[in-house]
């Protein structure tokens, strides 16, 4: 569905989402009482949490004590990736989401142990940009496109970024002629627009890809001790508790990426409408509620087969879902990662082919093999059934550089020790 200023709904909502933050300074670095009182700031979750630095530094500079300023955040003990967009961050350290999200800052003290530097709005921007590129060669199998944008669509591609405008940023990145997914789920939402199926073409006349590899960053988090409830999830003490995983999906042509066309959208219409509440910071009423978590409501049982969100999981974590691929799979040797991120060059391709199958329940943990399961998929705030079409994810959901970020929780059974 079209928004009005271009790009879908659903985009629309992702860029306006914000966190609500309520920052502290750290005890060790307050040189004057009374202490300085906390900052409440609304972060926006496709930011990254160092460009927030000039909103937050008023809040405590004169209680700072001399040396030269590096600022950085933690929860609950934990330094935070400043490379990774805050969103994500929110999904995977909040099981139960915190509102506000109490963060600690800190201007002294860089912990280069744990975390890369980052010494300037400059070091976030040329991540995002690296990250651009990688994306690029992943879709494209090179990265010419982003290598040949000017420097005044390189800045104004940045400042979208950084002014949250939708708009700029898909006038620049239209530029690019990435190849997209077409489903014709979207095209039945589109169908009243004057451009019809047969003309969705880019410029040059070529027709917009079917087949192609989708770029996406799995964090997974692992947790040995089982609970019922996210808010007694364990907290994340270590990074060493969390997978950080590159790895694209491969989406062959004989992968039908559509659905059922009498299903008039992949999210709850009421909730749309704000006639039902929705327990999501950024409030896109992409879901409904169901024991306090946001679910979202799309196709349901007897839809038509399509490539959904469970194939591409089990595609991306073929040693959980192990016993579910055919023998004849071809995952091999593809570059997982917990603490730095893997080029593109060493990611290789999967080529099952899982087309139709779907879980029965969305929200509730889905069993795996070799005793782990999947207790929560989280996916720009929203916890979505796992048989919504993944092209639609991909189109919708996907962050500002091209990657679609998956965070997933799965519970590892311990080994019993006699």
């Amino acid at each position: 569905m079209e928004s009005k200023g271009g790009g879908t709904e659903a985009q629309k909502y992702i860029w306006e989402g914000a966190i609500p933050l309520q920052i502290h300074l750290h005890e060790s670095e307050i040189t004057t009482l009374p202490t300085p009182p906390p900052a409440m700031i609304l972060a926006p979750r496709i930011g990254y949490l160092p460009l927030l630095a000039q909103k937050v530094k008023p809040f405590f500079s004169n209680s700072l004590p001399p040396g030269v300023d590096t600022i950085w955040f933690e929860y609950n003990g934990l330094p935070l990736k400043w490379y990774i967009p805050t969103g994500v961050l929110f999904d995977l350290l909040c099981a139960e989401p915190e509102r506000p999200w109490n963060l600690t800052v800190h201007f002294r003290g860089y912990p280069g142990n744990i975390l890369t530097p980052c010494d300037s709005e400059d070091s976030v921007k040329w991540s995002f940009i690296n990250s651009f590129k990688e994306a690029a060669y992943i879709i494209n199998g090179n990265c010419k496109n982003v290598m040949n944008m000017s420097q005044s669509d390189q800045l104004e591609l940045w400042r979208s970024i950084m002014d949250g405008d939708l708009d700029s940023y898909l006038r620049i990145s239209s530029k690019l002629k990435f190849g997209i997914l077409v489903d014709d789920f979207s095209i039945q939402l589109n169908i009243s627009s004057p451009k019809s199926p047969e003309s969705t073409q880019n410029a040059d006349g070529t027709a917009p890809a079917k087949t192609g590899r989708i770029p996406v960053r799995l964090y997974v988090r692992t947790i040995n001790e089982d609970f019922d409830e996210l808010e007694d999830a364990p907290v994340v003490e270590s990074w060493d508790r969390i997978s950080y995983i590159n790895r694209p999906v491969q989406i062959h042509g004989d992968d039908k990426l559509w659905m059922r066309m009498d299903c008039e959208q992949p999210w709850n219409k009421k909730c749309m409408k704000k006639e039902v509440p929705c327990n999501e910071d950024h409030q896109s009423h992409m879901g409904r509620k169901s024991h306090g978590r946001l679910v979202c409501d799309c196709v349901t049982s007897g839809a038509s087969k399509c490539f959904t969100l469970y194939d591409a999981v089990t595609k991306l974590l073929p040693e959980f879902f192990g016993e579910k691929l055919p023998p004849t799979d071809d995952v091999s040797k593809e570059e997982v990662e917990v603490e730095q991120r893997s080029s593109p060059e060493e990611t290789n391709k999967s080529n099952t082919e899982r087309s139709g199958e779907m879980l029965n329940e969305g929200i509730v943990s889905c069993s795996i093999s070799d005793g782990a399961e999947i207790k929560l998929l989280r996916i720009q705030g929203i916890e979505p059934k796992m048989e919504i079409p993944f092209a639609w994810v991909v189109n919708n959901l996907m962050n500002p550089e091209y990657f679609l970020h998956i965070c997933v929780y799965v519970k590892i059974q311990e080994p019993i020790t006699i």
